[in-house]
């Protein structure tokens, strides 16, 4: 098994230690860009590839992704046939 199927895998169990930068690179994965929206936005951060676009805010101080933002997360991939949903 790859590193991106390890990291695909445990983001599909949800743990709740999923840091930003696993986050960041299994949208990567995707082939995902960061787009920050310049000195105004904040710890809001767009995930953009093409016409496709999340918004999520960069957890702080901790480094880890808040439960409900895991889920909205895993929901939008799934929605957008990133990843196929678990039976």
């Amino acid at each position: 098994m790859s590193t991106k199927e390890k990291l695909i895998e445990r983001f599909m169990r949800q743990p709740k230690d999923f840091t930003w930068d696993e986050l960041v690179r299994l949208f990567g994965i995707f082939g995902f860009t960061l787009d920050h929206k310049g000195k105004t936005s904040g710890s809001r951060i767009f995930f953009k590839k093409g016409a496709e676009r999340i918004e999520l805010h960069k957890p702080h101080p901790s480094k880890i992704i808040k439960e409900y933002k895991m889920k909205h997360a895993l929901d939008y991939l799934i929605k957008k046939g990133f990843i196929k949903k678990e039976d």
